[in-house]
Protein backbone atom coordinates (compact mmCIF):
# COMPACT_ATOMS: atom_id res chain seq x y z
CA UNK A 1 0.00 0.00 0.00
CA UNK A 2 1.39 3.36 -0.85
CA UNK A 3 1.30 5.91 2.04
CA UNK A 4 1.53 9.87 2.14
CA UNK A 5 3.65 12.44 3.92
CA UNK A 6 3.25 15.76 4.16
CA UNK A 7 6.49 18.03 4.71
CA UNK A 8 5.13 21.69 4.92
CA UNK A 9 5.74 25.06 5.93
CA UNK A 10 3.20 27.69 7.84
CA UNK A 11 3.46 30.75 9.18
CA UNK A 12 3.25 31.22 12.95
CA UNK A 13 -0.33 31.95 11.94
CA UNK A 14 -1.04 28.51 10.41
CA UNK A 15 -1.21 29.50 6.83
CA UNK A 16 0.73 28.35 4.12
CA UNK A 17 0.47 30.92 1.35
CA UNK A 18 -0.82 34.50 0.72
CA UNK A 19 -4.59 34.78 -0.52
CA UNK A 20 -2.69 35.57 -3.37
CA UNK A 21 -0.87 32.06 -3.19
CA UNK A 22 2.81 34.43 -2.82
CA UNK A 23 4.98 32.28 -0.76
CA UNK A 24 8.08 34.98 -0.79
CA UNK A 25 7.68 35.10 3.22
CA UNK A 26 8.48 31.08 3.13
CA UNK A 27 11.34 31.03 0.11
CA UNK A 28 12.75 34.18 0.87
CA UNK A 29 13.46 33.36 4.51
CA UNK A 30 16.81 33.35 5.74
CA UNK A 31 17.52 29.60 6.48
CA UNK A 32 21.37 29.90 7.75
CA UNK A 33 22.28 27.34 5.32
CA UNK A 34 19.87 24.85 7.09
CA UNK A 35 17.56 22.59 4.64
CA UNK A 36 15.38 21.65 7.73
CA UNK A 37 15.36 17.53 6.69
CA UNK A 38 13.98 18.10 3.22
CA UNK A 39 16.54 16.22 1.57
CA UNK A 40 15.85 13.59 4.07
CA UNK A 41 12.29 13.82 3.47
CA UNK A 42 12.90 13.50 -0.86
CA UNK A 43 15.24 11.10 -0.45
CA UNK A 44 12.39 8.66 1.26
CA UNK A 45 9.62 9.04 -1.13
CA UNK A 46 8.73 7.39 -4.68
CA UNK A 47 6.93 11.04 -5.91
CA UNK A 48 5.20 14.24 -5.25
CA UNK A 49 1.48 14.69 -5.18
CA UNK A 50 0.24 18.01 -5.36
CA UNK A 51 -2.54 20.68 -6.53
CA UNK A 52 -3.27 22.81 -9.38
CA UNK A 53 -3.14 25.53 -6.80
CA UNK A 54 0.60 24.74 -5.58
CA UNK A 55 1.65 23.77 -9.14
CA UNK A 56 0.85 26.89 -10.51
CA UNK A 57 2.98 28.59 -7.47
CA UNK A 58 6.06 26.56 -8.23
CA UNK A 59 5.38 25.71 -12.24
CA UNK A 60 8.04 28.23 -12.57
CA UNK A 61 10.92 28.08 -10.00
CA UNK A 62 14.28 27.76 -11.62
CA UNK A 63 15.44 25.39 -11.32
CA UNK A 64 13.03 22.82 -10.59
CA UNK A 65 13.08 21.94 -7.49
CA UNK A 66 12.21 18.26 -7.71
CA UNK A 67 14.40 15.35 -8.93
CA UNK A 68 11.32 12.81 -7.96
CA UNK A 69 8.22 12.16 -10.59
CA UNK A 70 5.40 14.77 -9.95
CA UNK A 71 1.81 14.04 -10.12
CA UNK A 72 -0.57 17.26 -10.29
CA UNK A 73 -4.14 16.28 -9.07
CA UNK A 74 -6.57 18.32 -11.46
CA UNK A 75 -9.50 18.45 -13.14
CA UNK A 76 -8.94 21.37 -14.73
CA UNK A 77 -5.35 21.10 -16.34
CA UNK A 78 -4.56 18.18 -19.24
CA UNK A 79 -0.89 17.51 -19.68
CA UNK A 80 -0.68 19.75 -22.89
CA UNK A 81 -0.70 22.46 -19.94
CA UNK A 82 2.56 21.06 -19.16
CA UNK A 83 5.96 23.49 -20.11
CA UNK A 84 8.09 21.17 -22.16
CA UNK A 85 11.14 21.41 -20.73
CA UNK A 86 8.72 19.73 -17.41
CA UNK A 87 6.57 17.10 -19.83
CA UNK A 88 8.91 14.55 -18.16
CA UNK A 89 8.78 15.48 -14.69
CA UNK A 90 5.15 16.46 -14.56
CA UNK A 91 2.19 14.22 -15.06
CA UNK A 92 -1.54 15.84 -14.90
CA UNK A 93 -4.34 13.50 -13.66
CA UNK A 94 -7.91 13.80 -12.86
CA UNK A 95 -8.53 11.18 -9.93
CA UNK A 96 -9.74 11.26 -6.66
CA UNK A 97 -6.93 10.80 -3.02
CA UNK A 98 -7.76 6.64 -3.09
CA UNK A 99 -8.02 6.12 -6.92
CA UNK A 100 -4.54 8.11 -7.22
CA UNK A 101 -3.07 6.21 -4.43
CA UNK A 102 -4.25 2.82 -6.25
CA UNK A 103 -2.40 3.99 -9.41
CA UNK A 104 0.58 5.36 -7.45
CA UNK A 105 0.96 1.47 -5.42
CA UNK A 106 0.42 -0.11 -9.34
CA UNK A 107 3.78 2.17 -10.00
CA UNK A 108 5.11 0.42 -7.16
CA UNK A 109 5.88 3.71 -5.47
CA UNK A 110 5.65 3.19 -1.79
CA UNK A 111 5.85 6.50 -0.07
CA UNK A 112 4.58 9.71 -1.95
CA UNK A 113 5.27 13.30 -0.81
CA UNK A 114 1.48 15.01 -0.45
CA UNK A 115 1.73 18.60 -0.84
CA UNK A 116 -0.60 21.85 -0.85
CA UNK A 117 -3.62 22.91 1.21
CA UNK A 118 -6.30 21.51 -0.42
CA UNK A 119 -4.71 18.04 -1.64
CA UNK A 120 -3.42 17.77 2.20
CA UNK A 121 -6.85 18.34 3.19
CA UNK A 122 -8.45 15.78 0.84
CA UNK A 123 -5.92 13.05 1.22
CA UNK A 124 -6.11 13.62 5.45
CA UNK A 125 -10.49 13.37 4.61
CA UNK A 126 -9.64 10.26 3.08
CA UNK A 127 -7.41 8.63 5.90
CA UNK A 128 -3.85 8.67 3.48
CA UNK A 129 -2.07 10.37 5.17
CA UNK A 130 0.90 8.55 7.25
CA UNK A 131 2.84 11.33 8.89
CA UNK A 132 3.04 14.89 9.08
CA UNK A 133 5.70 17.32 9.70
CA UNK A 134 5.17 20.34 10.03
CA UNK A 135 7.91 23.13 10.01
CA UNK A 136 6.23 27.16 11.40
CA UNK A 137 8.35 30.09 10.71
CA UNK A 138 8.66 32.97 12.84
CA UNK A 139 6.32 35.46 10.95
CA UNK A 140 2.60 36.41 10.81
CA UNK A 141 1.10 36.59 7.75
CA UNK A 142 -2.26 38.15 9.27
CA UNK A 143 -4.35 35.76 6.75
CA UNK A 144 -4.15 33.60 3.66
CA UNK A 145 -4.64 30.07 2.77
CA UNK A 146 -4.91 27.98 5.73
CA UNK A 147 -3.02 24.63 5.80
CA UNK A 148 -6.36 22.66 7.93
CA UNK A 149 -9.69 23.11 6.54
CA UNK A 150 -13.01 21.61 7.43
CA UNK A 151 -12.80 18.12 8.37
CA UNK A 152 -15.46 15.67 8.62
CA UNK A 153 -14.20 13.59 11.90
CA UNK A 154 -11.54 14.76 14.35
CA UNK A 155 -8.10 13.67 13.10
CA UNK A 156 -6.39 12.50 15.81
CA UNK A 157 -2.39 12.67 15.75
CA UNK A 158 0.51 11.49 17.69
CA UNK A 159 3.46 13.82 18.52
CA UNK A 160 6.57 12.25 17.88
CA UNK A 161 9.17 15.16 18.33
CA UNK A 162 9.86 19.05 17.82
CA UNK A 163 12.54 20.55 16.48
CA UNK A 164 14.22 24.24 16.68
CA UNK A 165 16.72 25.32 14.46
CA UNK A 166 19.16 28.14 14.42
CA UNK A 167 17.19 29.80 12.12
CA UNK A 168 14.49 30.37 14.25
CA UNK A 169 11.96 27.42 12.36
CA UNK A 170 10.67 25.19 14.46
CA UNK A 171 9.88 21.81 13.27
CA UNK A 172 6.96 19.57 14.49
CA UNK A 173 6.64 15.79 13.49
CA UNK A 174 3.42 14.12 13.89
CA UNK A 175 1.89 10.80 12.49
CA UNK A 176 -1.87 9.93 12.26
CA UNK A 177 -3.52 7.88 14.77
CA UNK A 178 -5.54 4.68 13.29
Amino acid sequence: MTTGHVFIGTSLDGFIARRNHDIAWLTDYPTQGEDHGFAAHMAGVDAVVMGRGTYATIKDMRPWPYDKPVVVLSRSLAQTDVPAELADKVEIMQASPAVAMDRFAGRGWTRVYVDGGNVIQSFLRAGLIEDLVISRIPVLIGEGISLFGALDADVALEHLHSKAFDSGLVQSTYRVKR
